[in-house]
C-alpha cells in the first residue's frame, strides 16, 4: 500500500475529536495520522498528546481557515498520499484499501474520495460530497446522491468506482505530488468550495478524479458552519464566481459570469420571500466581493489546457426547482 499520511485539521474541535478520532485510529493501519491544529484555543492539544501518543501533531500559528491551515500543515508531512480528513467524520473498517488500490493501479487517478454517508441518518447520504461531485453549465456544484437539500437513501446505487468533477474536502485523497504541482489551495477562498476549484486545476493539468463507492465513512457535517448559515452561503456563492473567472477560457467565463448576476439574484429574491434576508444580503456580499477581486482571481487563471466540457447538465437549478427532480438518476444528461 503506498504511505498514506491522514491529516484532520482542527480548530478549537477537542469534543469532535473524542468523538471521532478513535476510530480512525482503530481502523487505519499502515497510515500515518496527523492533527493539524489551526491555533485552537480550547485544549485540543493536549487532548490529543495525552490520550493518542501515536498520533503527530503540527500547530500551525494561525487560524488561516480550511484553505491556508491544509497549505501550512502539509508541508510538514512525508507521504505520497495525502488524506485530508474533517474531525467530524467517523470511518470503517478496511475504508482504506479501496482507496489505495486504485492510487497504485491507475497512475492517472490523483484525487479520490470514498461514499460520504450521513452520521445522524447512516442510510443516508451527507450533504458535503455524497457521492462525488459535479458541476451543471452554469457553474453550479451538486452530486450524486445530493441535490440541493435533498438528500438520497444509500441503497447501493453508487457502490460503483468512477471518474467525477470534483471530491469533498470532507474527506480527500490526493497525490502529494499533484497537491504540490498545484500549489496546493487557492487561500483566497479561506474556506467551502475550494476543493471544487483544486479539482478543477487539476484536470485542466490533465489529472484524474475519482469516487470509490466501496470505501465509506460517514460525516456529522455543519460542525463548523451549517448548511444553512449566512456566511456559508456568501462563502459558497463568492467561491463558485472565483473557480469560474479562473478555470474557463475567457470567452467562457465572461457570459457565464452575467448570467450567474442574474440568477444569484433570483436566488436572493428566493430567500427575500423565504424571510432568510441574512442569506439575500450574503448573496449581494459575495458578488461585491468577487468583483472586487476578479483582477487578482483573472492573474490566477491557468494558461492553457481549459477543460471546455465541464458540466455534466445543463441546469440543476431548472432540474430542480421547475422539474421537481431530487435524484441524480432522474437527471437528463446532455
Amino acid at each position: 500500500m503506498s504511505k498514506i499520511a491522514i491529516v484532520i485539521l482542527n480548530w478549537n474541535g477537542e469534543l469532535l475529536l473524542e468523538s471521532y478520532l478513535p476510530s480512525v485510529v482503530e481502523h487505519s493501519n499502515g497510515a500515518d495520522i496527523y492533527v493539524a491544529d489551526n491555533a485552537s484555543s480550547d485544549d485540543s492539544v493536549a487532548f490529543v498528546r495525552n490520550n493518542f501518543p501515536e498520533v503527530k501533531i503540527i500547530q500551525n500559528a494561525e487560524n488561516g481557515g480550511f484553505a491556508k491551515g491544509y497549505n501550512d500543515a502539509l508541508v510538514h508531512v512525508d507521504a505520497e498520499i495525502f488524506c485530508l480528513l474533517n474531525s467530524d467524520v467517523e470511518v470503517t473498517k478496511n475504508w482504506l484499501h479501496p482507496i489505495a488500490a486504485l492510487f497504485t493501479q491507475r497512475e492517472e487517478v490523483a484525487i479520490v474520495q470514498p461514499k460520504i454517508l450521513d452520521l445522524m441518518r447512516r442510510d443516508h447520504f451527507e450533504y458535503a460530497g455524497a457521492a462525488g461531485g459535479f458541476l451543471d453549465q452554469l457553474g453550479y456544484p451538486f452530486c450524486r446522491g445530493r441535490i440541493f437539500q435533498e438528500l438520497e437513501k444509500d441503497e447501493g446505487q453508487y457502490n460503483d468506482i468512477r471518474e467525477i468533477f470534483w471530491a469533498t474536502g470532507a474527506c480527500m485523497f490526493i497525490r502529494k505530488k499533484v497537491f504540490d504541482d498545484l500549489n496546493g489551495f487557492d487561500e483566497a477562498y479561506f474556506a467551502h468550495q475550494e476543493e471544487v476549484d483544486l479539482c478543477w486545476r487539476a484536470q485542466n493539468k490533465g489529472y484524474k478524479v475519482f469516487y470509490v463507492g466501496t470505501s465509506e465513512v460517514f460525516h456529522l457535517g455543519g460542525s463548523t458552519l451549517s448548511n444553512m448559515n449566512p456566511k456559508k452561503t456568501y462563502l459558497n456563492f463568492r467561491n463558485s464566481l472565483f473557480s469560474i473567472a479562473k478555470n474557463l477560457p475567457f470567452h467562457k467565463a465572461l457570459p457565464l459570469i452575467f448570467a450567474r448576476l442574474l440568477l444569484d439574484g433570483v436566488a436572493a429574491l428566493r430567500f427575500i420571500l423565504q424571510s432568510k434576508f441574512s442569506h439575500c444580503i450574503a448573496i449581494l456580499r459575495a458578488h461585491l466581493s468577487f468583483y472586487r477581486h476578479f483582477g487578482k482571481m483573472y492573474r490566477k487563471r491557468e494558461k492553457a489546457n481549459f477543460i471546455l466540457k465541464y458540466y455534466l447538465i445543463k441546469s440543476i437549478v431548472w432540474s430542480h426547482f421547475v422539474h421537481q427532480i431530487e435524484k441524480f438518476g432522474d437527471l437528463v444528461k446532455d
